[in-house]
């Protein structure tokens, strides 16, 4: 598979979301009621060319300056404008002529609808797995976001390496895409159908995760998982028992991350000061922390909510002078599946 079959696929091909022949590439989370009004402001030539598989918009964003990989028509982009604010700003990359067309067509217009006085969005041509060749300024950016768009690249160690580098010291790669589970055989990387669906891909879990930490990302959360069904007889009867996911992770760049979940006798009190999650914080599926309850976390969670932009937002307990092994709870096992139990409410890492 290459660029050029790629941006055909998403160029010439698809001219809405309704000529996909599958949910893998347009299969959304249900919208949260803060993120309901943002989209309301949306274009709706940029709507109708949504291509995503999740929700992009992590909180505590305000200021935040963000990149968005593979922005496609924009919705993200445009969401994510309104929620950084006028003095935040929002970098989108990609590399279809006729995607870009549309989003720049558009600039002005949503910063006049969200009543800026400039926009606070600009669109570049390029590769996610080339970021180093876009003038970006390493180590500038707070948060780096994709929507089922790294599952579409030819080289996705470049893009994760890439991501790092770009993302300011306990920035994250907030991001959702299309797993397998297991590994796609090589005929069927080579169909630029299944390709384009945002099937053949998708990585399998477990490579995944070994990717994102040579990348630098040393413990990945998964903060959401939901199985996907292959609607289309003749791309599933191709694709016989593999099996797809829609998931979302948050990848932390953070010094000191160890590689299981340790034990220090640590706890976290979340003061329920972020507007948009006011009674409980999502972390990650394992981490729903209450406002106001004294949660017992791992030496990694403590980083990752100690030293990001999440920090004045928790009251921390402990510290790292006591070692007490590896955390009560904590696994080796895949992400969980729509089977396992996704309460959250325990104060298990993993």
């Amino acid at each position: 598979m290459d660029h050029d079959s790629v941006k055909l696929y998403y160029g010439k091909v698809l001219k809405s979301s309704d000529d996909l022949k599958t949910s893998a590439c347009c299969t959304a989370d249900a919208m949260p009621a803060h993120l309901r009004p943002l989209a309301a402001r949306i274009h709706d030539e940029v709507s109708s060319k949504y291509y995503g598989c999740g929700l992009v918009c992590p909180s505590e964003m305000t200021g935040r300056r963000v990149l968005d990989l593979g922005a496609g028509s924009g919705r993200d982009a445009y969401m994510l404008a309104q929620l950084v604010g006028e003095n935040g700003e929002v970098v989108g990359v990609d590399m279809t002529d006729e995607q870009l067309a549309v989003v720049r067509r558009h600039v002005e217009w949503h910063a006049q609808k969200f009543g800026y006085a400039k926009p606070n969005t600009r669109f570049l041509h390029g590769y996610i797995e080339r970021l180093d060749e876009l003038g970006l300024e390493p180590g500038s950016f707070d948060v780096i976001v994709s929507n089922c768009v790294i599952n579409l690249s030819i080289d996705k160690p470049a893009v994760l390496k890439g991501a790092f580098d770009l993302l300011k010291p306990g920035g994250e790669l907030y991001f959702s895409d299309v797993y397998a589970d297991r590994r796609i055989p090589e005929h069927l990387v080579r169909d630029p159908e299944l390709y384009g669906e945002c099937l053949s891909g998708a990585l399998y879990w477990n490579d995944f995760l070994s990717l994102a930490r040579r990348a630098g990302f040393l413990d990945p959360r998964l903060v959401t998982s939901r199985p996907m069904d292959v609607n289309n007889a003749a791309l599933q009867k191709k694709l016989g028992a593999a099996r797809f996911f829609s998931a979302t992770y948050r990848l932390f760049k953070l010094d000191g991350l160890e590689h299981a979940c340790e034990d220090y006798g640590q706890a976290v009190i979340y003061k329920g000061t972020l507007s948009e999650e006011p009674d409980t914080f999502v972390l990650d599926g394992h981490h729903h922390i209450e406002k106001g309850r004294v949660f017992p976390v791992c030496g990694n969670t403590w980083r990752m909510l100690g030293e990001t932009r999440f920090a004045d937002h928790f009251t921390f307990i402990g510290n790292f002078d006591t070692h007490y092994g590896i955390f009560p709870g904590c696994g080796t096992s895949i992400p969980f599946t729509a089977a396992d139990d996704l309460d959250g409410t325990s104060g298990a890492c993993c």
